[in-house]
């Protein structure tokens, strides 16, 4: 098991204005890198202990391992923060799922096989599984309930209180005039001349637009489909109504061939097969 962390060279200070002052620090050098690592060895072998998933034992036993105890860490990689194409290839290496559909191949209804980069245990590169045995090592890949896959802190944490003055679509200070800020694809540029009590206002509303179109632009990259966009004209979509009659729902979906009842929901159970002894 192993974790992917993004962390920012410095700290964000609150200002007078309300904004946020970047502080930026030295590079890591081996003896906090070090530290770092001896610190993150000792508390999870000691959280493993208390849980009771290790023997006091082995915990100590492992603290003692040479090379580290099986622990390491690699922080050799570093991305300015105004190269926007390396920290977006770095965020999605760090992001990218457990498989690969494209080295998945079906031999026969009862036989899968996924072709491997790296040899797995035994030196073999390909996995044959059934498709039930698919399915389970898939939904042991789907986090718990109230988990997340990704965690931020600091600045990024969805609570701080200075998250919305280091992000990218961060709020715009009093006095911007509209003119200088980026309208969203597709939206209509502020007209509020500059100086003006209104500028302000109508400049964040270009952002907040701006935050509303990301979702889409991150469909697309996921789905290679831009949601906002009609598939039969090209023309742009847009929201004409909210429907919550379950009469209408239905007749809608009957006239467009689609299931009206939700499937059914199928439980898969990982159960021994009976042993049998033939004499």
């Amino acid at each position: 098991m192993h974790f992917h962390c993004l962390v920012i060279e410095g700290v964000f200070a609150a200002d007078a204005s309300g904004g946020a002052t970047f502080h930026a620090s030295r590079a890591p050098d081996q003896k906090w890198l070090d530290e770092i690592h001896a610190k993150v060895r000792r508390h999870l072998l000691r959280a493993l202990t208390r849980r009771g998933v290790l023997d006091p034992e082995d915990a100590e036993a492992m603290a003692n391992w040479a090379h580290g105890g099986g622990f390491s860490l690699d922080a050799s990689l570093r991305i300015e923060g105004t190269d926007r194409p390396g920290l977006e290839r770095l965020l999605r290496y760090c992001a990218r799922p457990a498989f690969a559909l494209e080295r998945w191949r079906e031999i026969d209804a009862e036989h899968l096989v996924y072709e491997s980069i790296k040899p797995g245990p035994g030196g073999s590169v390909s996995l044959m599984l059934t498709p039930l045995e698919l399915i389970e090592r898939l939904a042991a890949l789907i986090p718990p309930p109230r988990r997340h896959r990704h965690c931020y802190y600091g600045v990024l944490a969805p609570n701080a209180s200075l998250r919305g003055q280091v992000t990218a679509l961060a709020g715009v200070p009093d006095g911007t005039p509209a003119a200088a800020v980026p309208a969203a694809p597709g939206a209509t540029p502020c007209r509020a001349s500059e100086g003006t009590e209104e500028a302000p206002r109508e400049a964040e509303a270009v952002l907040r637009r701006a935050a509303g179109y990301a979702w889409a632009l991150l469909l697309m990259r996921i789905h290679e489909v831009l949601p906002l966009v009609c598939p039969r004209c090209g023309g742009g979509m847009r929201i004409i109504a909210f429907i919550t009659d379950a009469g209408a729902l239905r007749e809608i979906l009957t006239h467009l061939g689609e299931p009206t009842s939700p499937p059914r929901l199928i439980l898969f159970s990982s159960v021994e097969p009976p042993v049998i002894s033939a004499n």
